[in-house]
């Protein structure tokens, strides 16, 4: 442990040896991974491989059966709700589904952690979450109703209120999931371009491997709960790793 804390005193993620089985399936086997303050990793890898779980374990919604988590350098396993509560302060999630609030307006679900989580006026709230808003592209539909809005724009709210709260961290689980190739493509250029603009760490868990190789920093594959490869995108396609190749080949 003591060596493990000294490799990632520097990180903003750090895990080590993680491990989590439902009954009998083991979907994380001994995971580990260092993610650098800005720094964007994609994880990739087939429906069932772990990748949301991960996500799950990493903001203490499940525990995991053995190894280490560390965000800015706090283990978070074994942590009480209000400390745990202090940490994901810092971090932004955006779901799969976006998860926005079917009875709020687009404007009212980017204010809704504001309003939570800080003692901003009305006033400053509104203006918090129109600028966010139209940074992401939905500054002319603040007032309408997630379900008036398509599964794309949905995502993009979803994003304007993972930021709300100015986090240094950020997880987006499928971020282009159900999208057509187009809407998917604006997706990702969104991602990047907020990446640049708020300099944040982030941890993408993904099947988009196109999306991927524009927004990530570095791509780790996953399969059956253990690390297949660990690199820059480039790497990836050179790999002779059998799950690896065929992987790059049906997205093709």
């Amino acid at each position: 442990m003591t060596e493990f804390m000294d490799q990632n005193n520097q990180a903003d993620i750090a895990i080590e040896g993680l491990s989590k089985s439902f009954g009998t399936q083991k979907v994380l086997d001994g995971f580990s991974l260092s993610v650098a303050h800005g720094e964007t990793v994609a994880v990739l890898g087939r429906s069932g491989t772990g990748k949301s779980v991960l996500l799950r374990l990493l903001i203490g919604l499940q525990k995991p059966d053995a190894g280490h988590i560390r965000i800015q350098g706090q283990e978070i396993n074994g942590l009480e709700v209000k400390p745990l509560n202090e940490i994901r302060k810092k971090i932004g999630f955006l779901f799969q589904e976006g998860a926005l609030y079917d009875s709020l307006t687009v404007e009212q679900n980017v204010e809704f952690p504001l309003s939570r989580h800080t003692t901003l006026s009305a006033h400053e709230r509104k203006s918090r979450a129109l600028e966010l808003l139209e940074s992401v592209g939905m500054k002319d539909d603040v007032d309408k109703m997630p379900s008036q809005i398509s599964g794309g724009m949905q995502k993009r709210v979803g994003l304007a209120r993972a930021l709300a709260l100015g986090p240094a961290i950020v997880f987006l689980d499928e971020p282009t999931a159900g999208l057509d190739p187009i809407t998917a493509a604006e997706i990702g250029a969104l991602i990047s371009r907020l990446q640049e603009e708020h300099k944040m760490t982030s941890l993408v868990v993904t099947h988009d491997l196109h999306g991927a190789k524009h927004f990530a920093n570095r791509v780790v594959m996953l399969d059956h709960g253990k690390v297949l490869f660990e690199g820059r995108f480039d790497d990836l396609q050179k790999s002779t790793d059998p799950f690896v190749m065929q992987y790059l080949k049906d997205a093709a």
